[in-house]
């Protein structure tokens, strides 16, 4: 799926440290797959910057993977579930939540004002979710942890698809090799060596075939096919 980010600048890496805190789905990095939404914002933070406002493209591979990889939360509308979750993340004394992704509608400003009217007790739940019907389709995914980061890449850096093109058989090759299960032979080679050095373009492991990788991982933990 490709999706978008709009700021002041064109994202170069991503730095989670600097994502803002008590937001709808809490402290991440922000994307959309509806393009004009980016742009929107991109000249409505840009003109705070004094800047034009730019959009970075990005490929999220949503992929079975992924869903094995991360804990991932999905909302599909505006509904009881996803008020109740956004109300938590934006009060500034819970704690974050344990999903690595989060996906689901967008509570823009208008939104959020009635909210705020929702939690003043001016209006009740049940008649500001039959409000919500009626919103119009918004869209946003958060990554919340470096974890997740590892499954967004920019379009423009299509050289380095670590889960597409690595992650995903050498996962899949331990599964069947070793009867393992998905969620344990995912979590050794993620938290491998191999893993840390394929992450550093710098190594230019990433530019060798999967099976090449696989080998050293085997001979990191001391495995035999």
């Amino acid at each position: 799926m490709n999706v978008y980010h709009g700021s002041f600048t064109v994202i170069e890496e991503i730095d989670l440290s600097k994502a803002i805190p008590n937001k709808d789905f809490g402290k991440g990095f922000y994307v959309t797959k509806f393009r004009q939404h980016a742009e929107s914002w991109a000249n409505i933070i840009g003109r705070k910057h004094k800047t034009k406002g730019v959009v970075t493209e990005f490929i999220f591979y949503d992929t079975e993977f992924t869903e094995r990889l991360c804990r991932v939360k999905h909302f599909d509308d505006y509904d009881e579930a996803w008020l109740d979750f956004v109300v938590e993340n934006r009060n500034p004394f819970s704690k974050m939540h344990e999903y690595d992704i989060v996906e689901g509608p967008v509570a823009n400003d208008k939104v959020q004002n009635r909210i705020g009217n929702y939690l003043d007790g001016l209006i009740s739940k049940s008649d500001f979710l039959e409000e919500l019907k009626w919103h119009e389709n918004t869209h946003q995914i958060c990554f919340c942890t470096l974890k997740s980061l590892l499954t967004l890449q920019r379009t423009d850096r299509k050289q380095f698809s670590l889960l597409s093109r690595i992650g995903e058989p050498i996962v899949e090759r331990l599964v069947t090799d070793f009867n393992l299960d998905e969620q344990t032979a995912t979590d050794k080679f993620f938290t491998s060596n191999v893993f840390a050095e394929l992450d550093d373009k710098k190594s230019n492991l990433y530019k060798k075939d999967w099976t090449e990788v696989y080998k050293l991982l085997l001979d990191e933990l001391k495995l035999q096919t």
